[in-house]
């Protein structure tokens, strides 16, 4: 049936949670865009038939055949898309650098894509602040308190605060930081908020 191998690449998407991002089904892709090019080489065929005989019976699978290959067109596109939208919102999770399982699920054109969206948000948050710049990604929820209370999951080295002082993050330590200095490592998972 024609459009089956589109609509799993939808539906594969629509299985993940949001914030997840499946493997890149390569393969899948492969096998919607040779749908796709064998739909187009029996149309032409059709129409240059149609054309040289007259043989209007041939309009209607024609007809059909187009439809097919644009629902076909606007599944890769929406499936391609999707992943872009996740892929943005993670850099926005976890940061500039993602950790290894998720970087996985990317293909070499989705890993190029979040080098220049890094690049290009960089850039923007420099150019913010009056020339000091402007890091956008902190406190994407207002802070209660300026300062917190955190436990440290792993051993992560040493860390150095504004006021020059250099804390050693070692795993099960617990540590009074401010807030801004620690959401990125936070959500890279090196930190944890303590909630007492």
């Amino acid at each position: 049936m024609f459009c089956e191998k589109a609509i799993e690449l939808i539906r594969e998407l629509q299985r993940m949670s949001d914030g997840q991002l499946p493997a890149f089904n390569e393969d899948g892709l492969r096998q919607v865009l040779q749908e796709m090019e064998a739909l187009y080489e029996q149309n032409q065929t059709d129409v240059n038939e149609a054309k040289a005989d007259g043989r209007a019976d041939l309009i209607p699978s024609i007809k059909l055949r187009h439809c097919c290959l644009l629902r076909n067109q606007r599944c890769i596109t929406a499936y391609l898309y999707d992943r872009l939208l996740r892929i943005r919102a993670l850099r926005w999770e976890y940061g500039s650098v993602l950790p290894p399982n998720v970087r996985f699920h990317m293909c070499a054109e989705e890993v190029q894509w979040f080098s220049q969206y890094k690049k290009s948000l960089a850039s923007f948050m420099r150019s913010l602040g009056g020339g000091e710049g402007l890091d956008i990604t902190q406190d994407m929820k207002p802070p209660k308190s300026l300062y917190i209370e955190v436990r440290c999951l792993k051993d992560h080295g040493e860390f150095e605060i504004d006021d020059g002082t250099v804390i050693l993050l070692k795993k099960n330590s617990q540590h009074f930081l401010p807030r801004w200095k620690c959401e990125q490592l936070i959500r890279q998972g090196v930190l944890e908020h303590v909630m007492s």
